[in-house]
């Protein structure tokens, strides 16, 4: 056994930790990050960039279709073996070696193996071989664990080894059919990829695609996947599961019919990766959520801190990585005795993930959204005004699509005079909503909105028609 000191210990090698570590090096700490799987972690591995990688060469494809002179030059079909082989390519092949060199170039020390808590500001590494190293940090310990998938309490279900997004996201082979248990973010990707793949989808539902958004947001997007021959099941549950004689998977479901597929992926919430984490030696509770400030510290401790998905406020990359830049600086700045800029938005918070977290979900169409929701305005008690425009009405997205089919809708805060929220859907719609993100988060006023003028012909002309829906008088 061994012992190591330093500012900072990481658990989890994510993007989260990687930028906590970073941060806190770049601001004169020392730092180690343990690592018990793949330096670069979920996103880069097996979620956000291998799922984008399986969606983006049939959006391509579905583009070209929808422009006349574009359409008659596409004469074949997908290439499934070129895209798991471009998909493969964007995980590195899933060897981590040039996240490894980065961390090194960054003055990062890694230790591999599994992390646990066995005290205050300290940290016990098991390797793989069992070999021990213990880990004591001098100021702080950053869990940047991440989340898994969650898997329901359905009799029969881990009896017929059901997929989560790990499994999909992997795939080498595309089964021929696909059952999906759930209609969040997740299983509206996969269920959007594997059909452009080929196989046959049907998603289980019980409230409807994406909920949390928009209403109109889940609609758009399941009419396209059943345009595209997906089956959309909601109003029902799932009850039991099981294999038949053939080894396909039996779904029983809560209104009586069954779903019969070759590959079943859950794809139901996420919980936390804090059970075999040691925090019963500090006093949580193993696999719980840790509840945080928003400088990232949990509560109740003045040198633990739980940055990204673990502490359960926005459970997404980029927020997590938000997070870490607050939280590394943060942590610097206390070990230092610097001052700390803890005011809403300032340099040592996660304001933003409250009321200003922006999504994008890679459908057809897309989904992109910022800010509250119409039903999250109102339970705010907010006077709100909700502007819709028919997207397709634009004379830039006739210009990008002969079927274009989107739909904008802002939420106005009328006593401020700012946006509070918005919704886009349409195809190609994520670039749109850094806009938003920053008339939101800038607390621009609408009045000066008007002189943001919009290019013509562009998507983005939206925002003129939406301020002309609201009236200068109203704003």
């Amino acid at each position: 056994m061994s012992e190591r000191e330093y500012d900072l210990i990481v658990i989890g090698a994510g993007p989260v930790g990687e930028n906590v570590a970073d941060r806190a090096v770049q601001a004169g700490l020392t730092a180690a990050i343990v690592e018990s799987e793949l330096v670069g972690g979920e996103c880069s591995y097996w979620a956000c960039m291998p799922s984008k990688a399986l969606l983006r060469s049939a959006a391509v494809l579905r583009a070209a279709r929808d422009v006349d002179g574009a359409k008659q030059a596409v004469t074949g079909d997908l290439d499934v073996e070129a895209v798991l082989r471009r998909r493969d390519t964007m995980t590195s092949n899933y060897d981590d070696s040039g996240q490894v060199q980065w961390l090194q170039g960054a003055g990062i020390d890694l230790v591999r193996g599994h992390g646990t808590l066995t005290g205050e500001k300290t940290v016990r590494v098991t390797a793989a071989d069992g070999g021990v190293t213990d880990l004591v940090a001098r100021h702080a310990v950053a869990v940047c664990t991440g989340s898994a998938a969650l898997l329901p309490d359905i009799p029969g279900l881990t009896d017929i080894s059901p997929w989560t997004s790990r499994e999909a996201t992997a795939v080498e082979q595309i089964p021929a059919s696909i059952a999906i248990i759930g209609g969040g973010v997740v299983g509206a990707e996969i269920a959007t990829a594997f059909r452009s793949l080929g196989s046959q989808v049907t998603i289980i539902a019980r409230s409807g695609l994406l909920g949390g958004n928009e209403p109109f947001a889940g609609e758009l997007v399941a009419t396209s996947l059943r345009d595209r021959g997906v089956t959309v099941k909601t109003g029902a549950d799932t009850t039991a599961a099981r294999r038949d004689d053939d080894g396909r998977a039996v779904l029983e479901l809560s209104d009586g019919t069954t779903v019969t597929a070759d590959e079943v992926l859950v794809a139901v919430g996420r919980t936390p990766r804090t059970q075999d984490l040691g925090l019963d030696a500090v006093g949580l509770e193993a696999g719980s959520w840790l509840d945080v400030d928003d400088t990232l510290l949990v509560r109740g401790f003045d040198w633990l801190y739980a940055v990204g998905d673990v502490n359960h406020r926005a459970l997404l990359t980029h927020q997590g990585k938000y997070q870490a830049r607050a939280a590394g600086d943060v942590i610097a700045a206390r070990a230092q005795g610097t001052d700390v800029d803890d005011a809403p938005w300032g340099a040592h918070v996660a304001t933003a993930d409250h009321d200003a977290v922006p999504q994008v979900t890679f459908t057809d169409p897309e989904v992109a959204s910022v800010g509250l929701t119409a039903a999250k305005a109102e339970q705010k008690g907010l006077n709100a005004k909700v502007l819709d425009y028919d997207l397709a009405s634009i004379a830039g997205s006739s210009e990008q699509s002969d079927a274009y089919v989107g739909k904008a809708r802002v939420i106005v805060d009328l006593d401020r005079g700012v946006l509070v929220g918005a919704t886009f859907v349409g195809p190609d719609i994520a670039e749109l909503l850094h806009s938003a993100t920053i008339a939101i988060v800038g607390e621009v006023p609408v009045k000066r909105l008007w002189h943001a003028v919009p290019s013509y012909p562009t998507v983005s002309e939206v925002w003129l028609r939406l301020l002309e829906t609201l009236g200068r008088d109203s704003a």
